[in-house]
């Protein structure tokens, strides 16, 4: 078990996006978050108290979270003095990076001496099946990107919160280091052998009660040349009832790959349904889930409206304005 409460470590992240598993933690799990550590240069900023390693221990904290989730997801050299002195203040270490804590002999060898832990999330703990395709009880909604870190998690999140409101079955399927660390469990999708990924998403997501529906989490993009991979295996291995589309409308390129422009929510529209019924023939494209977060509640409104028009699904951004309706969608669908 990971200790509780976090000291947040931001590292030198380059921007917000680049520190998105804070960002997952701060927002879902806030009482969990004592204070940021946050490098010289870094640009990211979760609103919460600045503090020093003495600081954060003293305040209770007893875990340094590695929040940051770089392309290639590895530990900076950069990032080592910080981590080593964690250690010997007393904190236990946690990340999700594919870069392994425990693969750096510098910080295993401290950890040892100081009787810490090292926890590394990004491992699978189980040896899954490879996908059978077989049709499961239950209901299962998967939301699908345009690009990567558009908020696939988080609607996911947003529409378990409100079925449990309602006193509905639900149960959010983290698929990601950020969820995983969010929730203490699910399966580590993209560190799981390209084989059995899809085996992975069908372990996750079994047999259940026929009105009980699993929210998955998402990741990558269909459309994103790095990591579509990971994004089939959840199509397939997922074998939705219900697709959301996920998009975020102020980016200029997808993320890390400046000579590629997102998509259009048509587009993913047709490529996802198509897809997915092949393992599901009755799966249906419900809503629509924007991230809003840079734009102003006005123009918000307004271009939601306009997707809503041109789509002729709901759409909302459901961490802003709450995911009834996606709920509602996917209810009667």
């Amino acid at each position: 078990m990971i200790e509780t409460p976090y000291l947040l470590f931001l590292g030198d992240a380059p921007d917000a996006l680049a520190a998105k598993v804070a960002q997952g933690i701060k927002d879902w799990r806030p009482a969990n978050c004592v204070g940021q550590f946050r490098m010289e240069g870094c640009k990211a900023d979760m609103k919460l108290t600045d503090m020093t390693l003495a600081e954060a221990k003293a305040a209770g904290a007893k875990t340094l979270v590695i929040g940051v989730a770089n392309r290639g997801g590895v530990i900076s050299p950069a990032w080592k003095k910080v981590l080593i002195e964690a250690l010997e203040e007393g904190f236990d270490i946690a990340s999700g990076l594919h870069n392994l804590l425990r693969n750096e002999a510098d910080l295993a060898a401290v950890a040892k001496e100081c009787g810490r832990t090292l926890h590394d999330v990004r491992i699978p703990s189980v040896q899954y099946p490879i996908a059978n395709g077989k049709k499961r009880t239950g209901k299962r909604c998967l939301a699908v990107g345009t690009d990567c870190s558009v908020g696939k998690m988080y609607t996911a999140l947003c529409m378990d919160k409100e079925m449990k409101e309602r006193g509905l079955k639900s149960s959010f399927r983290a698929t990601g280091q950020t969820g995983i660390l969010i929730t203490g469990d699910g399966v580590p999708l993209d560190a799981v052998i390209a084989d059995f990924m899809a085996g992975s998403v069908e372990y996750l997501t079994p047999d259940n009660d026929e009105d009980h529906w699993d929210m998955i989490e998402g990741q990558g993009s269909l459309f994103h040349a790095s990591y579509s991979g990971v994004t089939m295996a959840l199509v397939h291995g997922g074998q939705p009832d219900a697709l959301i589309l996920c998009h975020e409308p102020t980016r200029e390129h997808m993320r890390g790959l400046p000579e590629y422009k997102l998509p259009a929510l048509d587009a993913l529209r047709d490529v996802a349904l198509t897809l997915a019924k092949v393992v599901n023939p009755d799966v249906k494209v419900v809503g629509i889930s924007v991230n809003t977060q840079h734009m102003a509640e006005d123009e918000a409104k307004a271009y939601l409206a306009k997707v809503e028009e041109d789509m002729g699904l709901p759409a909302t951004d459901p961490y802003r304005f709450g995911a009834a309706r996606l709920v509602d969608a996917m209810l009667a669908a």
